[in-house]
């Protein structure tokens, strides 16, 4: 869609320790306000409306000291954080610090954590931060989050990091819709495609009769039709209503990253979108991963990762010639993109390269049996082996849990397999190195770490049609705690009975990621499900109090979400 797009009153973020203000010096708080980064000990944070222009059209967000998006807030490992949060909407708030462990009560998810930040009121925060590395904050309050309520955390480690780098940039990508989230809710309620412009036609199906034959063509258009799903529905939101922002700006404004040649530049890339799943690369340059989700890993040179909404991947680029370089992520389904430049001057900016098309989901993503014994002519395979037969025979006591049948789940996975070898949907065969999980291992030995207990498996389930979305058949209002046994470590899989990715988050605690390598466990904080997949990581649980599990997709968190309890 052409627009006439620009952002009022938001910029770029800044480079990390050298705008920063430092609040330690007694900044006054309407210094504060008026800073896009804050580093110290003490934070005020303002929760208000603000009027934006992004798409041409004026519109209301809700934005953090007057920012989409907020203030990236430097905090230090080991000290103890103040952080004054006012409310100053008409109605309650909330702000959820994601990845960081703390006190649950210092959590920020209303309803289990605390009350929430009634309107007027102010609600401090205080913990200590025991890690480092790339976070985000946001409201875990309505749909306040899609509506311009997020920002970046950089957390400085105690010790020499084992990378070097000579600039530092945070690249938070976001969506935003001049809609109202409650109309773009009832929209998917009523048709759940609504925004789904990549529809199959008729020219489709014939071309298909062409390649497989009529026999095999009905076959498989009849087999997604009993799933009650499209193969091109590879996400509930697209870019017909959405803006893809990097740091607040559009594609026409572009953030703006400077380096000299031969530099070595840190990207923090956050995803904070509500709902969409981005594929970053930027042509012409290798990016080395050095850190998922604020933790260091071994080095991985790719050419382009998939970043599921929540998760953080930490890159080191270094320009080998003085021109300007795309940071290019376009959302899973290709109707779009967030655009930065990464160039020696601020005067030269980047022309978006070429968008990818959009892939259909295939017999892997429906959870067919795809392996050797099961594997239909013709179907390409992404994965080169299967590394994960021990990881799949070492069995544990599994707590069974409360399922059901019926609306809302109207789809299942018939041989979910794990596939951490497989780039995704829209990935897959094309010709670049695209980061998985299974080229990801922790940079330090966990040998030593402590066997499970017990598994607990939990279905992601749900209906297309009605667009309802549940854990084991049973929405959130349903369902009854999970409970964790203070001290146990569990080993939780997932079994993706939908056609959609899900990106899954455990607050209060690490997610141990299983990539068939019990001695590199990846720690993370949110993990990205695959359609039609299983899998599992291990949680060493540590932290008592209450805490939320979830679907990090906003719309389909009201169903696909659970309270955990440890006692």
């Amino acid at each position: 869609m052409q627009r006439r797009t620009f952002i009022k009153g938001t910029a770029a973020a800044s480079l990390l320790g050298v705008t920063a203000v430092n609040l330690e010096a007694g900044t006054p708080r309407k210094a504060q306000n008026r800073s896009r980064t804050l580093s110290g000990k003490e934070f005020f944070l303002d929760i208000d409306y603000t009027t934006v222009n992004i798409t041409g059209k004026k519109a209301v967000a809700t934005a953090i000291n007057g920012q989409i998006p907020g203030p990236t807030l430097v905090w230090q490992e080991g000290d103890t954080i103040t952080l004054h949060v006012t409310n100053h909407l008409k109605k309650s708030s909330s702000i959820h610090w994601h990845g960081i462990i703390l006190p649950f009560g210092m959590d920020g998810v209303p309803g289990i954590s605390y009350k929430g930040i009634a309107p007027g009121e102010t609600f401090t925060y205080r913990f200590t931060v025991h890690q480092h590395g790339t976070y985000w904050y946001h409201s875990h309050s309505g749909y306040q989050e899609q509506t311009g309520m997020y920002g970046a955390i950089v957390v400085k480690p105690k010790k020499k990091e084992p990378f070097r780098y000579d600039r530092d940039y945070v690249v938070l990508l976001s969506d935003w819709s001049d809609e109202k989230p409650t109309s773009i809710y009832r929209k998917l309620k009523q048709m759940s495609d609504y925004y789904n412009f990549n529809q199959r036609t008729a020219g489709d199906f014939f071309s298909e009769v062409k390649q497989k034959g009529l026999a095999k063509a009905f076959k498989a258009r009849k087999m997604w039709n009993q799933m009650r799903m499209s193969d091109r529905d590879l996400s509930d939101v697209t870019g017909y209503t959405y803006t893809y922002l990097m740091n607040g700006n559009n594609p026409a404004t572009q953030f703006t990253a400077l380096f000299k040649k031969g530099e070595k530049i840190r990207l923090r890339f956050i995803n904070g979108a509500a709902m969409s799943i981005f594929d970053v690369r930027i042509p012409g340059l290798k990016m080395t991963v050095v850190a998922a989700d604020g933790n260091h890993i071994k080095p991985v040179r790719v050419d382009e990762f998939r970043i599921g909404v929540a998760e953080t991947y930490d890159v080191i680029v270094q320009p080998t010639s003085s021109k300007a370089y795309a940071l290019f992520a376009q959302s899973i389904e290709r109707s779009g993109y967030a655009l930065g430049s990464l160039t020696p001057s601020a005067d030269l900016r980047v022309h978006p390269p070429k968008t990818d098309k959009p892939q259909p989901l295939t017999m892997v993503d429906m959870g067919m049996d795809m392996t050797k014994s099961g594997k239909q002519k013709g179907m390409k395979m992404p994965m080169k082996k299967y590394r994960w037969s021990a990881m799949e025979q070492e069995k544990y006591p599994i707590t069974q849990l409360p399922s059901a049948s019926g609306p809302q789940s109207t789809m299942k996975a018939m041989a979910p397999h794990y596939r951490l070898e497989d780039p995704g949907v829209g990935l897959r065969h094309n010709g670049r190195k695209v980061l998985t999980y299974a080229d990801m291992k922790n940079r330090y030995s966990t040998r030593r770490e402590k066997r499970p207990d017990r598994e607990i498996i939990l279905h992601l389930t749900g209906n297309m049609e009605r667009y309802m979305w549940s854990i084991n058949g049973i929405k959130y209002a349903d369902a009854k705690p999970l409970v964790f046994h203070y001290g146990e470590r569990l080993r939780i899989t997932f079994i993706n009975d939908t056609m959609m990715n899900h990106p899954m988050h455990l607050h209060g605690m690490w997610s141990d990621l299983e990539t068939g390598d019990d001695n590199h466990l990846v720690r993370k904080h949110t993990v990205l499900v695959q359609p039609g997949s299983k899998i599992s990581y291990r949680v060493t649980v540590d932290a008592k109090g209450a805490w939320a599990y979830h679907c990090h997709l906003l719309y389909h968190m009201a169903g696909m979400f659970r309270k955990v309890v440890v006692v």
